[in-house]
């Protein structure tokens, strides 16, 4: 199984959004790193859900339930979407803030690589960031 992060702002798709939906697409990204990263999940890998702009705080868990396929959305070029379903809320949510002053996660791309939108996550990492949210799956 694989781990992975992605952010989206809270405003424009929640985690609560994800929730009520069921089963959501993730579906607009156009930058080709973080497709690549839609590209290489697969069916069953857990997903941390990150808000972004506001609360910048991972909030949730979700796991991939449709691999990638063409991004319906996408008007031109080779882009991507994966469906996500929601599994669990955090019991507190994990702000930025704490993730950057924990020793064991300065390596995460959240960190190091702040404006990328779908990135992956060790299982370590995925531990941790589950730890501070006293959240177990």
């Amino acid at each position: 199984m694989n781990y992975w992060l992605v952010k989206s702002e809270p405003d424009a798709y929640s985690y609560q959004d994800l929730v009520d939906e069921g089963t959501g697409m993730w579906d607009g990204v156009r930058n080709y790193t973080a497709r690549n990263h839609l590209r290489s999940m697969k069916k069953g890998d857990l997903v941390l859900f990150y808000h972004s702009r506001q609360g910048l705080e991972v909030v949730g868990i979700c796991k991939v339930v449709k691999e990638a396929y063409p991004d319906p959305t996408a008007e031109k070029g080779d882009w991507s979407a994966v469906d996500f379903k929601a599994v669990k809320l955090l019991k507190k949510p994990v702000p930025l803030s704490a993730i950057k002053e924990e020793p064991s996660l300065q390596e995460m791309p959240l960190v190091r690589i702040g404006r990328l939108s779908v990135m992956p996550v060790t299982e370590a990492e995925f531990k941790k960031v589950l730890e501070m949210g006293q959240t177990k799956v």
